[in-house]
């Protein structure tokens, strides 16, 4: 295991080091969904880093890979949609998490009355519109308007230590 000092002391994190740690921390799947506009056709990507950022006005946070070429078809179409998708839904997570082809072929979904894909079967969903991006690294943190949401029967899917998995009932906080 690697200590490291503040990164003002000139000390390197080592990325595998860091990507290693955090992996220790269990997250959440979520389907980003909208419409190209120019084509009309679905696009979508996985984010693991989804969260409420305000109840006044209801805002929720995410980070978006800079590399992405998911996220700015989907940013174009305005407002999309976030699934959080249930324990089960593996095979969408990796359809979602693909660079190329087509990423809904293996995908149920519906429309929201925005038109941005739904993924049938997740355990909520919660229709949004893009407020403000800011800069995280190499990462970009989205900061997205709630319109809209509810949820559905059944466990999120789980992503931990590099694995897909479900949540297990321990003892309520």
């Amino acid at each position: 295991m690697t200590t490291a000092t503040p990164a003002t002391s000139g000390l390197r994190i080592d990325q595998p080091d860091f990507r290693h740690v955090m992996s220790h921390l269990p997250t959440g799947v979520v389907a980003v969904t909208g419409v190209e506009p120019t084509s009309a056709q679905p696009v979508g990507l996985i984010v693991g880093s989804f969260a409420s950022l305000s109840l006044e006005p209801p805002l929720v946070a995410f980070s978006i890979a800079r590399t992405s070429s998911s996220w700015p078809k989907v940013r174009r179409g305005g407002r999309f949609s976030a699934s959080v998708l249930a324990e089960g839904q593996d095979t969408v997570c990796r359809s979602l998490s693909r660079k190329s082809g087509d990423k809904f072929a293996d995908v149920p979904w519906h429309p929201s009355p925005d038109g941005a894909p739904r993924v049938n079967g997740a355990v909520a969903w919660i229709d949004c519109e893009p407020e403000q991006e800011l800069d995280g690294g190499d990462h970009l943190i989205v900061i997205a308007r709630v319109l809209r949401m509810s949820t559905g029967p059944g466990e999120p899917l789980v992503f931990h230590k590099g694995r897909l998995g479900s949540y297990r009932d321990t003892v309520a906080a």
